[in-house]
C-alpha cells in the first residue's frame, strides 16, 4: 500500500481492499516476532495459499511448525521446498537437521547437517549446524559410519503416512504406505492404515481385501477389526456394525494402544458408554495422548452425562489445537477428527450462515446425506426468506432431481460431486476444500466466466487448496484426476484469480 492509503476517503465512496500473498507474509512475519505461533501460522497459510510455488513464504511456515512441535509437517515442507519448488535454498536442509534432532532421529539428523554445511560454507547458519553436529556427536560415535537404522526409517515413513491419512491426502498415502508393505511385509499397521485410504478414496473393496489379508495372516488383529466396524458405519450397514460391535466388545486387550482403538472407534460410532469405559481407564492409568484422544473423550464423557470431565478434556484439546474451539460436544456439531458425517443440526446450523458458498455446501451436504428429506422438509430451510436464486435452483434440484438450468449452478454441483470422489467422509480440514469451491463459483459468476470442465475444476481447486499444506504435486493431481498436466495447469492458472482466502 502506498504511503496516502490512510488518508480518509470521499464519503460514499467504495474501498476494495485485496489482500495479497506477501500482505499476509508480512502479517506473519510481524506474529511471528512477537512470539504469537498461532497467528503466525494462520497469517502464514493463507500466504501460501495465495501464493502456492513462494519457497520464501513456504520455508517461513515450515519454521512456524517446527516452532510449535509439528516437527513432520515441517519436514514435508521443507522437502518439497527443495524438490519442487528452489532447489538452491540449502538452508532447509539446516532446518531439517533440527526437526530430525528434536524427533529422535539423530542420524537423520547428523545427515542433513553434513548436507547444509558442505553446500553452503559460508551460510548463515554454518555456526549453528557445527555446534548441532557437535551436540549429535555426542550420541553416537558412529553417525557417519552407520545407515539410517531400520526401525527409525519405518517410524519416519509411518508417521508420514499417519500425517498424510489425517490432512486427507489419501492418494499419496496409498503411494507410501504400498512401498513400506513391499519393505516390510508383517508390518501389519502400515497394512491397516493402507486399507483405510484406500476406503477414503472411494475403494471399499479394495480396503476390505487389505483387512481380510491382515486378519488371515495376522488373526485377531484389533486395529483391522477395528476398521472393518468403520467401514461398516460408514457403509450404513446396521447389520454388520451390530455384528463387529459385539465381537468387540468381548475383547479385554492390556494394551494401552489397543485400548485407546477401542476406546476411539466405539465413540466414532457413538456408542459412548462403551467408548467412555476404555478412554477413561487409560485417562486414569496417566495416559497423556494427542489431540484426538481428548477429543474423544471429551465427547464420550459429555454424552454419558460425565460433564465435568468433558470440559476438563476438551481443554486439553483447545491447547493443541485452538482451531477447534466452537466444536465442543455441547454445541451438538458432532465434528468427528479422522472423517465424519454432517449431521441434521450440523447441517441446519450452516444454513443459518450470512455466506452464500456456506449455504451452498449445506445443499450439497444436504445432496449426499442419509437425511435429506429430514433437511428439505425442515422449517428453518422452508422459511428461509434470504436465499439467493441459485440456491433456491440448488434446493429444488435436491429435491426434484431435475436437471439444472443455470451453466454456473450445474458446474457448481457437479464439480463438488468429482471432489466427493476424493474426499469422504468429509472432515474438518476437506470442509474448507469445499468452502473454497463453493466461494470460488460464486467469484466466477460474479465476474460473468465459467471454467466448464469440471473435473478439470476439481482438479485444479484440489491442487490449489493442497498447496496451503503442500502435500500434492501437479503430476499427482493430474495422474489422479485422470487430466493432462497442460490441462491442470491451464485451470490452475485460471482459478487462481476467483480464489478468496477467506477459509484457513
Amino acid at each position: 500500500m502506498n504511503k496516502n492509503s490512510n488518508r480518509v476517503q470521499p464519503v460514499g465512496k467504495l474501498i476494495t481492499f485485496n489482500p495479497t500473498g506477501e500482505f499476509y507474509f508480512n502479517k506473519g512475519i510481524k506474529a511471528y516476532h512477537q512470539r504469537d505461533y498461532y497467528k503466525s501460522l494462520k497469517y502464514l497459510q493463507r500466504a501460501l495459499a495465495l501464493e502456492p510455488g513462494e519457497p520464501m513464504i513456504a520455508c517461513q511456515l515450515a519454521v512456524v511448525y517446527a516452532d510449535i512441535g509439528e516437527y513432520q509437517k515441517s519436514n514435508e515442507l521443507l522437502h518439497v521446498i527443495i524438490e519442487e519448488l528452489d532447489e538452491d535454498m540449502v538452508e532447509c536442509y539446516y532446518f531439517l537437521a533440527n526437526n530430525y534432532a528434536h524427533l529422535g532421529f539423530f542420524k537423520d539428523a547428523y545427515y542433513h547437517a553434513k548436507l547444509y554445511l558442505s553446500l553452503d560454507k559460508d551460510g548463515e547458519f554454518v555456526e549453528d549446524t557445527e555446534d548441532l553436529m557437535e551436540v549429535l556427536s555426542l550420541e553416537s560415535d558412529e553417525l557417519e559410519e552407520e545407515e539410517v537404522n531400520e526401525e527409525e526409517d519405518l517410524i519416519t515413513r509411518q508417521e508420514q503416512a499417519r500425517s498424510l491419512l489425517e490432512s486427507g491426502n489419501f492418494a499419496k498415502a496409498v503411494e507410501v504406505l504400498t512401498k513400506v508393505i513391499q519393505d516390510y511385509p508383517e508390518y501389519w499397521s502400515a497394512y491397516n492404515n493402507l486399507a483405510l485410504a484406500h476406503f477414503y478414496l472411494g475403494q471399499s473393496e479394495k480396503a476390505s481385501e487389505i483387512l481380510e489379508h491382515v486378519l488371515s495372516n495376522n488373526v485377531g488383529n484389533l486395529h483391522a477389526l477395528c476398521n472393518k466396524l468403520v467401514f461398516a458405519y460408514y457403509q450404513n450397514n446396521e447389520a454388520h456394525v451390530k455384528e463387529m460391535a459385539a465381537i468387540l466388545k468381548k475383547i479385554n486387550p492390556i494394551s494401552i494402544d489397543h485400548q485407546f482403538k477401542l476406546g476411539t472407534t466405539f465413540a466414532l460410532i457413538g456408542e459412548y458408554d462403551t467408548a467412555y469405559f476404555w478412554l477413561k481407564k487409560i485417562y486414569k492409568q496417566g495416559f497423556q495422548g494427542d489431540g484426538s484422544f481428548y477429543y474423544w473423550l471429551s465427547y464420550a464423557a459429555y454424552y454419558t452425562g460425565n460433564k465435568q470431565t468433558a470440559k476438563k478434556a476438551w481443554k486439553k484439546v483447545i491447547d493443541e489445537h485452538p482451531e477447534k474451539e466452537g466444536q465442543e460436544p455441547w454445541n451438538n456439531l458432532e465434528y468427528k477428527i479422522s472423517g465424519f458425517e454432517e449431521h441434521l443440526s450440523s447441517i441446519l446450523k450452516r444454513f443459518e450462515s450470512s455466506h452464500v458458498e456456506e449455504r451452498l455446501f449445506a445443499t450439497f451436504l444436504t445432496s449426499v446425506s442419509s437425511q435429506k428429506d429430514k433437511i428439505l422438509s425442515s422449517s428453518a430451510i422452508q422459511q428461509k426468506n434470504v436465499l439467493t436464486q441459485i440456491e433456491r435452483e440448488y434446493l429444488a434440484f435436491v429435491k426434484t432431481g431435475n436437471e439444472i438450468e443455470d451453466p454456473y449452478l450445474y458446474v457448481a454441483h457437479h464439480t463438488a460431486e468429482q471432489i466427493y470422489t476424493n474426499y469422504h467422509p468429509i472432515g474438518t480440514e476437506e470442509t474448507s476444500l469445499y468452502l473454497l469451491w463453493f466461494s470460488a463459483i460464486m467469484e466466477m459468476q460474479s465476474a460473468g466466466m465459467l471454467l466448464k470442465n469440471c473435473i478439470a475444476s476439481a482438479a485444479a481447486i484440489d491442487y490449489l487448496w493442497n498447496q496451503a499444506k503442500t502435500k500434492k504435486t501437479q503430476q499427482e493431481i493430474a495422474n489422479q484426476y485422470g487430466l493432462s498436466i497442460t490441462t491442470l495447469q491451464k485451470y490452475i492458472k485460471s482459478l487462481k484469480s476467483f480464489m478468496q482466502p477467506i477459509y484457513s
